[in-house]
């Protein structure tokens, strides 16, 4: 069937076989479609949809477009955690530790951060020396023998994804259902894990904005994700302030060394221990979430976390002397206070501006090659629904050379707001699907 076959059938509403689909796949992975057609192909899936069979064979297809990682050399259960994105959201760096200190493998690749979102890639490359690249032999060997390695995704994983995505991103198609399903999954499932848990987010800092959109997400993905053979669960969290006080990459790294060594608490890492208790249940070392919550939080107290966090560190390079002497990791050349203009209570925060103004310091990329500065960035020393005298700092700026401080007060002052009474804060967690 030619492009302009398979075109005409979903403009009409009609569902696409398996046959079809491959051919689709293979036809924009090889290049042997203008962007046009493709372009036309995601508008029709826009307007019509597919089903769920027409979406997990969509996302096979595209995760079969390019190398599958075999993960089969790597002794017990593999495990790998994705965020829909968001700000200050470091839950990789805490959960990873612990839930690999539990007996759990943890065989995660990771992205960079673009727009206003953080990268996990971005912010362990702030620890001196810390590579995030590997070859699969050498990586499959460390998961093993560690049981933890986070690397960056290779060029040849799912490259049929990367193709679509950059035409969803100037098509208006980047929040349709399949595509975005398939996109992530596609990705998780070329990776190799055997249980995957998503952490789907809601809010002004996120790409789903309501608790509805959030949810009907998050079923879909777990939905289409059990039907490919692997374990998924997924919660639906809250971004409509930052996840934890700092925002940055050095900054974030400090933060989840904190709590890794219980020097630190807050939402950050609830939702860490929760997305790992998650892991934990699907893998079978524990019955509940609540169990496995219990078992994470003793790793932080013995130190086991801690110590399989240095571990990584160490087997990727880095200078594992700065998991336990944060000083070591890169610091901002200046600081200064962002102060409240009133008196009253912290009522709302759009994440999203607060991600920008990160990016405005030097935090963040707008272009896979734009440089960032590992140390600047910001910390949030009020939360939703926290009292504020006029004149208190609400915010701390760590600055440098390529920040734009102007800028980052302009985004700040845009994204907060103070009233007179305090409003009840959102829920951090709304909710668990399986």
């Amino acid at each position: 069937m030619t492009i302009t076959e398979l075109l005409y059938k979903k403009r009409m509403g009609r569902e696409l076989s398996g046959d079809e689909i491959r051919e689709f796949v293979r036809g924009v992975t090889s290049g042997a479609y203008a962007d046009y057609q493709i372009s036309a192909m995601l508008m029709a899936i826009a307007i019509n949809g597919m089903n769920a069979r027409e979406t997990v064979d969509l996302t096979l297809e595209m995760a079969s477009s390019g190398d599958m990682l075999d993960l089969s050399g790597i002794s017990g259960v593999k495990c790998d955690k994705h965020s829909t994105g968001g700000v200050g959201d470091t839950t990789s760096l805490v959960l990873a530790p612990l839930v690999a200190a539990c007996g759990v493998k943890v065989a995660k690749m990771s992205g960079r951060g673009l727009g206003f979102t953080g990268g996990t890639l971005d912010k362990l490359e702030a620890i001196p020396g810390f590579s995030v690249s590997m070859e699969p032999e050498r990586f499959i060997r460390t998961v093993d023998k560690s049981g933890l390695a986070i690397i960056g995704q290779t060029a040849s994983l799912a490259p049929c994804d990367k193709v679509l995505y950059a035409l969803r991103d100037v098509t208006a198609t980047v929040d349709v259902q399949p595509l975005i399903v398939s996109s992530i999954l596609s990705k998780k499932i070329a990776a190799g894990a055997d249980v995957i848990v998503l952490d789907v987010k809601t809010g002004s800092g996120a790409m789903m904005t309501t608790p509805e959109s959030a949810f009907e997400l998050a079923r879909a993905m777990v939905d289409i994700g059990n039907r490919t053979g692997r374990k998924f669960a997924a919660l639906v969290t809250d971004m409509n302030q930052p996840l934890g006080r700092y925002v940055g990459n050095a900054l974030e790294v400090e933060e989840a060394l904190d709590i890794l060594a219980g020097r630190a608490g807050g939402d950050l890492k609830t939702v860490a221990l929760m997305l790992g208790a998650h892991i934990l249940r699907l893998s079978g070392v524990c019955d509940t979430a609540a169990e496995g919550v219990s078992l994470l939080e003793s790793r932080i107290q013995n130190g086991d976390g801690l110590k399989k966090f240095a571990e990584m560190v160490k087997n990727q390079g880095g200078d594992e002397r700065a998991v336990y002497d944060t000083s070591l990791l890169p610091k901002a050349e200046r600081t200064e206070e962002v102060l409240a203009e009133e008196s009253g209570y912290l009522d709302g925060i759009s994440t999203n501006l607060i991600g920008y103004a990160a990016k405005a310091l030097g935090a963040g990329r707008e272009r896979k090659e734009d440089a960032i500065d590992p140390a600047v960035g910001l910390v949030m020393n009020k939360r939703l629904g926290e009292r504020v005298q006029k004149g208190e700092s609400i915010m701390t700026l760590h600055t440098g050379r390529i920040s734009n401080v102007q800028l980052a007060r302009e985004y700040i002052s845009r994204a907060v707001t103070i009233s007179a009474s305090p409003r009840e804060r959102p829920p951090l967690i709304y909710g668990e699907v399986e």
